[in-house]
């Protein structure tokens, strides 16, 4: 039920969105203050969606005092919430076990929000012709805030790499090249941005003052490149996708192994991500 599993995971995003004064040339996403403003702590909510997301990364179904251990929830309360979260068809529990899995309700929001989002479907075309010209894995990401990267699509090709991606999979927002994107078209406070940056796994780690010299060439050229430091031997490629506010909302991702393609070849790999980028942002205008 792996589709299952993913397309839950979908359902457990949210997203915002919101114009910010800046002097740069394009509109930037909300910095933390500006969320600090908007969002009050509910426990009973966050407890609701951490049980959810916990489910969506178990292989098996939980049990009630599994998940409180996990999460750190008093037993009593966690069976409350499962119980309410049965109610509502987003938990389903098998009566033998009394063990506790995603239910179909997820999927059922997760169609909903999917067949509102039109990147997915515009993308995808855009994913597969990448994919087959230049024997990439080709990824369409949706960029939440400072928090995560989520995927959205993706298309492999028939070259013998592939990457570990699939569609719901989460990625911390600052990380490879994508992560360099959002430095580089968001605007968050220094201290912010590198107190997440320290918190990020590399196989081979840059330094942080060299990653804002790359954030700031990816700035001035409008792509990022990703040369080993993530994933060691792997190459990634993301270019920007901005949405109708002229906010960076979604990347095109580029993956293949460090050695493939020709300097030639990789500059018009750049170039094709470049141009379907700009399409997809006309098309989400």
């Amino acid at each position: 039920m792996a589709w299952h599993t993913k397309i839950c995971q979908l359902a457990l995003t949210f997203v915002y969105g919101q114009k910010a004064a800046t002097g740069s040339s394009r509109p930037v996403r909300p910095g933390p203050a500006t969320l600090a403003e908007r969002i009050r702590p509910v426990p009973a909510v966050s407890r609701a969606v951490a049980i959810l997301r916990a489910l969506g990364r178990s292989a098996e179904p939980l049990g009630v005092k599994a998940l409180a251990d996990q999460l750190d929830i008093v037993p009593s309360t966690c069976l409350h919430i499962l119980r309410v979260l049965v109610a509502e068809q987003l938990v389903r529990i098998d009566p033998s076990t009394r063990r506790y899995s995603l239910g179909n309700g997820l999927a059922t929001l997760a169609r909903a929000a999917l067949a509102r989002d039109p990147f997915p479907a515009l993308a995808q075309p855009a994913l597969d012709r990448l994919s087959q010209r230049w024997k990439v894995t080709a990824i369409g990401v949706e960029i939440v805030a400072l928090e995560h990267m989520l995927v959205l699509a993706i298309s492999r090709s028939e070259a013998p790499f592939r990457l570990h991606v699939d569609v719901g999979s989460r990625f911390p927002a600052l990380i490879s090249a994508t992560g360099r994107l959002v430095a580089a078209f968001t605007q968050w406070p220094p201290g912010e941005l590198e107190a997440r940056f320290r918190k990020l796994r590399w196989q081979k780690a840059p330094g942080y003052r060299r990653w804002l010299g790359q954030v700031a060439e990816v700035r001035e050229r409008g792509y990022s490149l990703d040369e080993g430091d993530y994933i060691a031997g792997v190459r990634l490629v993301a270019v920007p996708v901005f949405n109708a506010g002229g906010l960076l909302s979604h990347a095109l991702v580029a993956a293949e192994m460090g050695e493939s393609n020709s300097a030639r070849a990789r500059r018009g790999l750049i170039d094709d991500l470049l141009v379907q980028a700009r399409t997809l942002s006309g098309a989400l205008a």
